[in-house]
């Protein structure tokens, strides 16, 4: 895992973390404006614990960075109908304000990770690129873990293609001897047909052969008896 202060120099490094805004409550609740989307620059200083001028100094360092992830400069019309619509609500959260002010400067919570990645002398700012830090490893690794276990079911993949077509050639071998077996069968089956058939024929020309026995022999015992009356 790259060191903390990686962040501060790696402008690619902080974009690819920049979603992760749940870390600034991981390490201190951030106290928002009632709109519930904006921190004004004196309660980004208060959750740094650092002073306004640095805040303001850092901003002004990097403002195309921070304009992309959320910071804005309300002034004129726009100033006047955040005021009227926040700014009691404002005052009573964060403190009051100067009646007349010309401009205010309003971070979302992208932005204010993101001076959480510019801010170096403020250890709650390196407590949040810490945890950036660690859970993006911990993302790192369960993606390596991840990766590590479709490499292993493509591997076993892999052998089951193998093993099917080493199977191939023997099913279709026993798919032929399947058929000629089935052939044979049904050749058996006509054998023993025409053999129950004859012997049904048989069992016929024996009682045929049975009666005329029977006949003869009665007449035999006819002509004995008559041969004795005489």
């Amino acid at each position: 895992m790259p060191p903390e202060g990686a962040l501060l120099e790696s402008r690619s490094m902080r974009d690819s973390v920049m979603a992760r805004v749940e870390a600034l409550d991981k390490v201190k609740a951030l106290r928002m404006l009632p709109d519930g989307v904006h921190v004004t620059t004196e309660g980004v200083a208060r959750y740094f614990e650092v002073s306004t001028d640095v805040i303001r100094q850092l901003t002004a360092r990097h403002r195309a960075e921070l304009s992309e992830n959320g910071l804005q400069v309300l002034r004129g019309p726009d100033l006047r109908e955040y005021q009227s619509d926040n700014m009691s609500l404002s005052s009573a959260s964060e403190g009051s304000y100067p009646q007349r002010r010309s401009s205010l400067t309003l971070h979302t919570r992208r932005a204010v990770l993101n001076v959480a990645m510019l801010l170096r002398d403020s250890d709650i700012a390196r407590c949040v690129r810490t945890y950036l830090l660690d859970a993006e490893e911990g993302r790192r690794e369960g993606y390596a873990a991840l990766d590590r276990r479709v490499t292993d079911i493509e591997s076993c993949l892999g052998g089951v293609g193998v093993a099917l077509q080493e199977l191939g050639p023997v099913l279709n071998r026993m798919s032929y001897r399947l058929d000629s077996l089935d052939r044979r069968l049904d050749a058996t089956n006509q054998v023993v047909a025409a053999i129950s058939n004859r012997l049904c024929e048989m069992s016929d020309r024996i009682d045929r052969v049975d009666a005329k026995v029977d006949h003869v022999a009665q007449q035999v015992g006819e002509l004995r008896r008559g041969r004795k009356r005489r």
